[in-house]
Order: C-alpha cells, then sequence, then structure tokens
C-alpha cells in the first residue's frame, strides 16, 4: 500500500437477528466493488470490544455507537488507489445499484441514523 492510498471506512450497528440479511447485502457490495475497480473491501464484525482504550478514557466502539442489548457492531472499508479513483468507482457502483434496483424499495437491516462513513487519505502504511 503506499500513501497515495484511499479508504471509505464505515461503523454499523447491526441487530443479531439481521444478520444474515446484511452479510447477504455485504457480498453483492463486495461483488460490485470489486467488478468497478475497488482495491480491497472488508466487512469486519465485532470481536473484541474490551481493548484497553489507554490512559483509561473508557471510551469505546460500544460506548461510541450506544450499542444495545441484541445488536453488533460491524467496521467495513473499501481501498482504492487515490480519491480520484473512489469518486470514479463510487459512481460506477451507484449507477450499477440505481439501474439494478430501480423500482425496488431498499429494506436496510439497519438504522441508518446509526451508520456512519467517511473517506480517509493514507498517510503511513504498509
Amino acid at each position: 500500500m503506499n500513501k497515495s492510498t484511499y479508504v471509505d471506512g464505515f461503523v454499523i450497528v447491526i441487530p443479531k437477528k439481521n444478520t444474515a440479511k446484511y452479510k447477504k447485502m455485504a457480498r453483492e457490495g463486495l461483488a460490485a466493488w470489486k467488478k468497478f475497480g475497488a482495491l480491497d473491501y472488508k466487512e469486519c464484525i465485532a470481536d473484541d470490544m474490551k481493548m484497553n482504550t489507554g490512559g483509561g478514557s473508557g471510551f469505546s466502539f460500544p460506548k461510541m455507537v450506544k450499542l444495545k442489548p441484541g445488536e453488533t457492531i460491524w467496521f467495513s472499508f473499501i481501498t482504492y488507489k487515490s480519491r480520484k479513483h473512489r469518486d470514479a468507482v463510487n459512481k460506477k457502483v451507484m449507477a450499477y445499484f440505481d439501474k439494478k434496483y430501480k423500482n425496488t424499495p431498499m429494506d436496510m437491516p439497519f438504522d441508518m441514523k446509526r451508520f456512519t462513513t467517511g473517506g480517509f487519505k493514507v498517510e503511513i502504511g504498509m
């Protein structure tokens, strides 16, 4: 990975009962982003949320997302060559899904109000 790599990151709260539905949606996303040129695509489910927060701040992912019983946290990321490459890939992916689901309402397996995303320029990496 070189310094010019660009990453879109996502933190998503998924009701555990919707895990299979989310995985199906994520697999479709993986296929689309791969088809249109993303370098990497990962969907990661929370496994160790009791990590030392360093300095005893006590701020954690569960606190950050206000995790409720019956929910789990997913951290996802997609890697690109650059922000320009990200913009081009995402334009193609969105056009693909707009066409595919044109007349189909999207029933998201999570609360979009508790979904967060951002683009990140890699400064240090392997």
